[in-house]
């Protein structure tokens, strides 16, 4: 059997977001029982069929980095994080829904990964004054992921919603909203599913291209 191709794909977000439920969703297709804080970094293994009934059909590892902490730390932190940014292939920008300062801190974690943030607070952003424009040209996928989606009161999901629909435009990135409690959310067939695969399939091509290092911003 010929070996498998792996790609690399971080996701970032805000401790307490529920990354870690959504990794373990998402390679073990399994309800994580007893969610822990993440040390560091933790990596778990998806396996992806790229263009998969097609003759271009090509199997991949799908490798979930699931990078802790929080943003606007000491710098010394934030430079130890910086080497799991090193030669990415997709990024997976998570928030809780139920919680807008982590919605807006993915604006900082996205700054951080790509190395523009180089003060140890970062830039204060917000939907207002939030410059697109700066991520313009970033070659690399992304998607973003709304947790804990069961939680929000139906009074208030038309301005959840409304929200992320700006963070997703801001991102140039798909978004899928659900609860990591209930893998119905990512159902076969389902929008959320489509939208997984073709975020796969787009990083999975990009892996044809070139991987992007981000530390550095070159090709390698």
């Amino acid at each position: 059997m010929a070996s498998l191709d792996r790609v690399k794909v971080l996701v970032l977000g805000d401790s307490g977001v529920g990354k870690s439920s959504l990794v373990h969703l998402l390679c073990q297709n399994q309800v994580l029982g007893n969610p822990s804080w993440t040390v560091g970094c933790s990596v778990d293994v998806r396996v992806q069929d790229y263009k998969e009934g097609t003759p271009e059909e090509k199997t991949y590892y799908i490798e979930l980095w699931d990078v802790g902490g929080s943003v606007g730390i000491a710098s010394s932190v934030k430079s130890t994080r910086a080497v799991f940014y090193n030669s990415v292939n997709g990024i997976m920008l998570v928030h809780d829904l139920t919680n807008k300062k982590s919605s807006q801190n993915l604006y900082r974690w996205s700054l951080e990964a790509l190395n523009k943030d180089s003060s140890p607070t970062g830039v204060i952003v917000s939907n207002g004054d939030y410059d697109r424009e700066q991520f313009a040209e970033n070659p690399v996928p992304l998607l973003l992921i709304g947790t804990k989606f069961d939680q929000i009161p139906e009074t208030k999901r038309n301005e959840v919603l409304t929200r992320t629909a700006f963070l997703s435009e801001d991102f140039n990135a798909e978004e899928i909203n659900l609860d990591c409690t209930n893998p119905r959310y990512l159902a076969a067939g389902t929008s959320n599913a489509v939208k997984l695969s073709r975020f796969f399939d787009k990083m999975t091509g990009f892996t044809d291209r070139k991987r992007f290092n981000f530390k550095s911003l070159h090709y390698d």
